[in-house]
């Protein structure tokens, strides 16, 4: 099933071998289909193939390709991407700059909060997770992916997640300050609307850059565009990802105009990517916002996120946590969640664990996943946690 000439991630993969997928549905080699009640880790919030998002793709392919380094050309439909995506921003938010990943996207964050303010600090939180490139492993929070890494950038600082005290610990020497609005690898720990209240007033207070990190939690996952609008408050820097590109490989960081043009000068070219904003997944992206908008998407996934928790009522769950379509489900143990995730697999359903929460496994569907769908994954899984009463 897998070539020795691809490179692995772990010795012990998922081990589904792809043939095709559609809708809320993955199929494999042999026609067996499953329910894809993951996304892809929170990328086909609009399912797979999405007809609206193919045709974009399609119509950007038929014009062309990569043409030049990002910035150097005017190219419409990064215009049109942009213009699309800052017309749904609070008006502070008024300036993409595209990359390839979300990893990119918070490494270019924190690059910008140090170059803004001129200081060196960067406060993150307990729990975290930003990727795994050098910069945004040391504002993670898991030390098992770190240890081996080490040494990481300096003068990096975790604080615990939603402890209003903790806050009290900073001041002005602190450049930048990350946070996931809702951390996604922890096991989707929401934090209070106090909290986030504070930390927008502390930063505003002492000059600092405040960086959402909605990489996973955006682009409707918890019935917001942004799960920052939950907490009434706006960054100064959003990344995005995942979901952003609708199936296409793509991140972004979105800022004021007069932030991002700190990366003109002192020095030229202070961040440049060559694949950023590729056009065929600024296509993508583009038909994603357009589906969300012309599909009236956002309204129904808080009722969706209701049917699953209610449906889900299993004796065996220890608790459910989640925003939207955004889920952890908790068990007793790291090896329960393993043979319900296994169980599901074998029996049709598609859910998967999370890096730094090993007792609970994450539910992440499309978000036009239909009722019907929803009510027989539902099913399925309740039948495999019926062998651990």
């Amino acid at each position: 099933m897998y070539s020795p000439y691809l490179a692995s991630t772990t010795n012990f993969p998922f081990g589904i071998e792809v043939h095709r997928a559609e809708g809320t549905f993955i199929y494999d080699t042999k026609g067996k289909r499953y329910f894809d009640l993951i996304a892809g880790i929170s990328v086909s919030n609009l399912g797979h193939q999405h007809p609206q998002i193919i045709r974009e793709i399609k119509k950007q392919i038929d014009k062309h390709l990569h043409v030049m380094v990002f910035g150097e050309y005017s190219q419409r439909i990064q215009n049109e991407l942009a213009e699309n995506l800052t017309s749904l921003l609070p008006k502070n938010l008024n300036c993409l700059y595209v990359v390839n990943s979300g990893t990119e996207a918070n490494e270019a964050a924190l690059k910008l909060a140090k170059r803004a303010t001129k200081r060196t600090k960067l406060v993150a939180f307990k729990g975290a997770y930003h990727g795994s490139t050098h910069g945004s492993l040391s504002v993670s929070a898991n030390e098992d992916k770190k240890a081996a890494f080490r040494p990481l950038l300096p003068d990096v600082f975790h604080l615990p997640f939603n402890d209003l005290e903790a806050l009290d610990f900073i001041d002005k020497s602190v450049a930048g300050i990350i946070i996931e609005p809702i951390q996604g690898d922890a096991g989707i720990r929401i934090p209070s609307f106090e909290f986030m209240q504070k930390l927008r007033k502390i930063c505003d207070e002492n000059c600092i850059l405040l960086i959402f990190d909605e990489i996973q939690s955006g682009m409707g996952r918890t019935g917001k565009l942004f799960a920052f609008e939950h907490f009434d408050i706006v960054p100064d820097i959003l990344t995005i990802g995942k979901a952003f590109g609708g199936g296409m490989p793509i991140g972004g960081f979105v800022t004021s105009q007069k932030l991002m043009s700190l990366f003109n000068n002192h020095p030229n070219l202070g961040h440049i990517t060559t694949f950023g904003g590729h056009p065929v997944s600024c296509a993508g992206a583009l038909g994603y916002l357009n589906v969300l908008k012309s599909e009236n998407i956002l309204q129904n996934v808080e009722i969706k996120g209701e049917l699953f928790e209610k449906l889900l009522a299993h004796s065996s769950i220890v608790e459910i946590r989640r925003k939207g379509l955004f889920f952890a489900i908790e068990m007793k143990n790291k090896d329960i969640v393993r043979k319900v995730v296994e169980g599901c697999k074998d029996m049709g359903v598609l859910s998967f664990w999370f890096l730094s929460c090993p007792e609970s496994f994450r539910i992440a569907p499309p978000l036009n996943i239909s009722e019907s769908e929803i009510r027989e994954s539902c099913s399925i899984i309740n039948k495999v946690m019926d062998n651990f009463l």
